[in-house]
């Protein structure tokens, strides 16, 4: 059982089992908290997502969907949870996904920093074609309207290596960010083809770009597990 009285607010996060699951605002159904955005009131009494978890005070749960937001907004879920007055911005829904896609620049410039980025068409080419049985290439990167010659291509031939996969499934083809964010991220310009390699900031890079999926792709009416399916292909 959870552990506290009202399912849709917390006390500020909590590490203990008992605390895995939240029950989102609008659907009323449980869920795992990383398939949810938590919102905290800020001291000027404005909603805000809280996406990382961290953020002191009692915080309200939404499944990780820009629909089920904008819902939330339109109903006033947020007023009625956090039972108070607060500020609620029409742009909500908008202004968390374009906070989702800042956190995904940011975890990939991490990755990059860590040696676990490769760009450029040339080097993602010789990554997939090199047979590594362990700790290749873990996903591939392409920014959102990319050249279709060039992504065909590198699909191709990662469907082709067998030893560029994860956990032995299909390799994440990620399309989230454009290639303006991925030259921020990586700081290059014109990057249209990246390679993810092994390692943990590659790792929290993949989980962050799950959750902006999930978030563009769940609509009001299919909860975020149906969305989590279509991770394989991270694309936006």
């Amino acid at each position: 059982m959870l552990a506290f009285a009202d399912p849709e607010l917390d006390n500020g996060p909590r590490t203990d089992k008992s605390a895995t699951l939240r029950m989102c605002a609008v659907s009323r159904k449980q869920w795992p908290t990383s398939e949810l955005i938590r919102f905290v009131v800020s001291p000027q009494g404005e909603v805000m997502p809280d996406l990382k978890r961290r953020l002191p005070g009692r915080g309200l749960w939404v499944s990780a969907s820009r629909k089920m937001v904008a819902e939330a907004v339109r109903r006033h879920h947020f007023s009625r949870g956090f039972k108070r007055d607060v500020r609620v911005s029409a742009t909500l829904a908008c202004d968390t996904e374009n906070l989702l896609s800042q956190s995904v620049v940011e975890a990939l410039a991490i990755a990059a920093k860590a040696g676990q980025v490769i760009a450029g068409f040339a080097k993602v080419e010789g990554a997939l074609a090199a047979r590594k049985s362990r700790g290749g290439v873990q996903a591939l990167i392409h920014a959102s309207g990319g050249g279709m010659d060039g992504i065909r291509k590198l699909n191709a031939l990662a469907r082709q290596n067998p030893g560029n996969r994860v956990d032995s499934g299909e390799l994440p083809i990620i399309t989230v960010l454009s290639s303006a964010e991925l030259d921020l991220a990586l700081g290059r310009p014109n990057v249209v083809h990246a390679a993810l390699l092994a390692g943990p900031a590659s790792r929290t890079f993949l989980s962050r770009s799950q959750i902006l999926v999930r978030y563009r792709l769940a609509d009001a009416d299919k909860t975020a597990e149906t969305a989590a399916g279509n991770a394989n292909s991270l694309s936006g």
